[in-house]
């Protein structure tokens, strides 16, 4: 798989049935190693090492319901509490962060109503704190680390 732009992770590895898998922490279990998986495996280990988030309020790839429609999240962060912190939506690096992909996010924190967003394809990362009393996003240069 290709570097990202990511500090460097160790990660588990293994082929089933001639499919490359990536040991993922939160699911605790081998999945496939698509591009859009590595991002997400890179996502899930930057919350964790590098801005503290615990494991144990970590979330991947969890259903939801947005407009009647089943979608899916790729990684949430709660609070202790249970309400979300941060959402996030990975892409594949072929993937180009558009304005889709900010409407992608929006629409599913509608039904979510987290503090933070993070959008990346594992080249570039985006980050903003919503603002709900004014109804704007407000980005940051980075994500605020777990306090």
């Amino acid at each position: 798989m290709q570097p990202l732009a990511f500090p460097p992770y160790e990660f588990r590895f293994k082929n089933t049935k001639n499919k490359p898998g990536v040991f993922d922490v939160i699911r605790k279990k081998f999945v496939v190693l698509t591009p859009e998986e590595w991002v997400r495996q890179h996502c899930v280990h930057y919350l964790h090492q590098d801005k503290g988030y615990p494991l144990s309020l970590i979330n991947v790839e969890k259903q939801l319901e947005v407009s009647g429609l089943k979608k899916r999240y790729d990684v949430v962060v709660f609070h202790p509490d249970g309400k979300i912190r941060v959402l996030v939506e990975c892409k594949a690096p072929s993937v180009a962060i558009t304005q889709d992909t900010f409407d992608q996010i929006a629409r599913y924190n509608l039904a979510l109503n987290a503090d933070l967003l993070m959008v990346t394809n594992g080249l570039a990362h985006y980050y903003c704190q919503l603002d709900y009393t004014a109804g704007r996003y407000n980005f940051l240069p980075e994500l605020p680390v777990y306090n």
